[in-house]
Order: C-alpha cells, then sequence, then structure tokens
C-alpha cells in the first residue's frame, strides 16, 4: 500500500448507537492526531477560504446560530463554537433529512500536536443503514481527513485532482481499505457477522464504482 493509503491506520474508527429526541441514532466516531498546533487545525476547520481548499467550498452566516452550506453536500446551523476545542453543527440533505450532527473535538498534545476527533450522529433511514453500515458515511469521512492532513502538511490537492484520485487505482485502493476497516470497527460495536460482511460489501462497490 501507499503512503496515502497507509493513511488510514493512523485512525480510530468507533460505531455506536445513541437516543436522541427523535428515536435511536447511530454515531461514527472518528479519532487521529495531526502534527500541528492546535490553533491552526482550528482555523482550518472555520476558516471558510481554508475548509474550501482541503473539503469544499462553503457559504453562509459563520456565528452560533447561523446556517452554512456546504457546494453540493450538506448544509445545517452552527450549534456549539468554543474555539479552540469544539464546533458542533446540525448536518442535513435532502428534503426530509431528520436529525443530523457533527461534533469536532480538538485536545492539544504539546506544543505542536493535536488530538482531533470527529462524532457525526444521525437517525438514518433503516433502509440506508441496513443496506451500507457506518462505512455509507465513514468512508467518507476518511478521505475529508486525509484532505485535512495534506492540507495542514502544506500540500493537497485541487478539486479536480481529488475527483480523478478517487478513480485512480490508489483511490479505489483508499475507499476499499476504508470500507473495510469500517466494517472492523462495526464488527467490533456487535453487530452480526453476516450483516457485517454485506454491508462492507455493499459499502466498497459503492465507493469504487463497482455496485451492480
Amino acid at each position: 500500500m501507499s503512503e496515502i493509503v497507509d493513511e488510514l491506520n493512523r485512525l480510530h474508527r468507533q460505531v455506536g448507537v445513541r437516543r436522541v429526541e427523535s428515536g435511536e441514532a447511530r454515531t461514527v466516531l472518528l479519532r487521529r492526531t495531526y502534527d500541528a498546533e492546535i490553533a491552526d487545525v482550528w482555523d482550518a476547520v472555520t476558516s471558510p477560504e481554508r475548509i474550501g481548499r482541503w473539503f469544499l467550498p462553503v457559504s453562509g452566516e459563520f456565528k452560533v446560530g447561523g446556517r452554512y452550506q456546504l457546494e453540493g453536500q450538506a448544509g445545517g446551523e452552527i450549534l456549539t463554537c468554543d474555539e479552540p476545542t469544539r464546533l458542533r453543527v446540525s448536518w442535513l440533505m435532502g428534503p426530509d433529512p431528520g436529525f443530523s450532527e457533527v461534533e469536532l473535538r480538538l485536545t492539544p498534545e504539546g506544543d505542536e500536536r493535536t488530538v482531533f476527533e470527529l462524532e457525526h450522529v444521525a437517525v438514518f433511514p433503516p433502509e440506508f443503514w441496513d443496506r451500507f453500515g457506518p462505512g455509507a458515511v465513514g468512508v467518507g469521512w476518511d478521505g475529508a481527513l486525509l484532505g485535512l492532513r495534506m492540507h495542514l502538511a502544506g500540500g493537497g490537492m485541487s478539486r479536480q485532482e481529488a475527483e480523478a484520485w478517487q478513480i485512480s487505482e490508489e483511490g479505489k485502493a483508499f475507499n476499499t481499505r476504508s470500507g473495510e476497516l469500517w466494517g472492523e470497527a462495526y464488527a467490533a460495536s456487535g453487530a452480526d457477522e453476516g450483516v457485517v460482511a454485506a454491508t462492507t460489501a455493499a459499502t466498497v462497490a459503492f465507493y469504487t464504482g463497482a455496485e451492480s
């Protein structure tokens, strides 16, 4: 595996369940350490200009209670912003998105490293979760955190380069391994072995373009 695929091994993944007002929510948690001070990581995940360089262009009113929109992706409301340690937003897509929130938590590790946690909590439609499991959102988040690592290191890809990479052999290898690792996290949460195998296969097929 190339170095870019090996980045996946630097992530801790966890799958769980949480009760929210609208019902039973699923949770996916990603944790890794970046070689950057906390102020730099915080700026990278809250500055609209920088978000567009490692993730997607974003517009909106960037304050608590303000609304944001990622180009071609989710939008929602900024719910909590405690600089430089915690950002929580609603993460909504489609005409009836239901409950979905994303929270980022940053913790300094010495002067030049930062522990980064991303937790996505959502009430997924049963047919969506039953088919794909946690990898449906987890693989996408793995790719986003890779983009953030490259950005913090002074590199990165243009949007066109990122789209081309997704369909390259390296990109497919990354998404395949990511889907497998989310399957392992799902199994560790107590999911049935057959369900894990089926959802992992469906996720990998979707992200690699092999879905029938």
